[in-house]
């Protein structure tokens, strides 16, 4: 039985709805620019299949490749216009052209960081250090994965954000 003074079939406020919405886009954004800079980074699939590339060895058409491979997948689960496609295709580019050389410092901190851990004596100068690399990268990486979020966010409608993020948690269920 419901004590309080609202009755048990009110329909929320408008605010938490958006703000559930929000959240939603946000999250799935989140996971699409992760996956797709992931990708990109590593040379994998969409379908976790190798295509040739070895880790540091994929070139700026193997990476480009990858993200057509990915978006083309993407627009078909979201069902995208023309002008969608138009516009988003360049700010995902973009945003992975800006975070692949984050990956050459990224595997050099996890390297340290691997080193310091494998000597006789744990070098904690040296795994701080690693850390404080880590952070930062990370750091510059969530900037640069925001501001895609946000302009792929002003390109998708509502009933598209809620599509990929049904797509995305299919994806990582079978994962």
């Amino acid at each position: 039985m419901n004590t309080s003074s609202e009755p048990e079939n009110a329909t929320p406020p408008r605010r938490s709805i958006f703000s559930r919405m929000t959240l939603v886009a946000f999250v799935a954004g989140a996971a699409l620019a992760g996956s797709i800079v992931a990708v990109a980074a590593t040379g994998m699939g969409a379908c976790g299949f190798h295509h040739g590339m070895t880790a540091g060895s994929y070139s700026a058409a193997d990476v480009s490749a990858h993200v057509d491979h990915v978006l083309k997948h993407l627009y078909v689960e979201i069902d995208a216009t023309d002008a969608q496609k138009a516009q988003i295709t360049p700010l995902v580019q973009q945003a992975v052209n800006d975070l692949l050389p984050m990956h050459a410092p990224l595997q050099a901190a996890h390297a340290q960081a691997i080193q310091a851990l494998t000597q006789t004596t744990v070098d904690r100068t040296a795994l701080e250090a690693a850390r404080v690399a880590h952070l930062q990268l990370a750091d510059q990486a969530s900037k640069r994965l925001t501001q895609l979020l946000a302009d792929v966010d002003d390109v998708l409608t509502p009933a598209q954000r809620t599509a990929l993020a049904a797509h995305l948690k299919q994806m990582h269920v079978k994962s």
